[in-house]
């Protein structure tokens, strides 16, 4: 696994391991940050159930202003911490040790507001995506950015709703057993 592109470009990364952790591919992350280039740079980016950091992480390297790192595994917040000091990075990014379903009501409280939320939870917690696409759509939608962007990564089979609450989805991407479905809230 590496850096796609950027400031990092071509440095490596690296996950914990475990059945539970499936970072998202190279291929797959060039993908979903071929669509998100021009909202990228200042941008504050949230990276739901985070593993090993990467699409964060490459958020950063392409220009976000923050990137906020949501994920409660210890194994996995160790190869977060490793891979931020690897690559030098001091600041402009924060850790919440929690699980995501706590961590956006209290990111709301602190004021936080995203342009870009990306979520992955493990494909055998496939109930995630309800809660967490139902928290962003309803309760916790004051922590999205007026045209904020959404998106899920998840199996080409399992099939998302088209709407959670005021999120509504815009667009599909397949590519291989995988794929991204973006959300955007819906206009009142």
């Amino acid at each position: 696994m590496r850096i796609i592109a950027g400031q990092f470009r071509s440095r490596p990364l690296h996950a914990s391991r475990g059945l539970d952790v499936r970072p998202t591919s190279d291929r797959l992350r060039e993908t979903l940050f071929n669509v998100l280039a021009p909202r990228i740079a200042g941008s504050v980016f949230l990276d739901l159930y985070a593993g090993s950091g990467a699409v964060g992480i490459e958020a950063l390297s392409r220009g976000a202003h923050e990137a906020v790192f949501v994920e409660q595994a210890e194994a996995s917040l160790r190869a977060i911490r490793g891979n931020l000091a690897s690559l030098s990075i001091r600041g402009g990014y924060a850790l919440e040790p929690r699980s995501v379903a706590a961590a956006l009501p209290r990111l709301v409280e602190a004021g936080c507001t995203a342009d870009l939320v990306f979520l992955d939870p493990p494909y055998a917690a496939d109930e995630q995506y309800a809660v967490v696409l139902g928290l962003l759509g309803g309760d916790c939608r004051l922590l999205l950015a007026p045209d904020a962007l959404v998106i899920a990564e998840h199996e080409k089979r399992r099939a998302l709703d088209e709407r959670y609450g005021a999120l509504l989805r815009t667009r599909v991407l397949q590519q291989g057993d995988a794929a991204l479905s973006f959300y955007r809230i819906k206009p009142e």
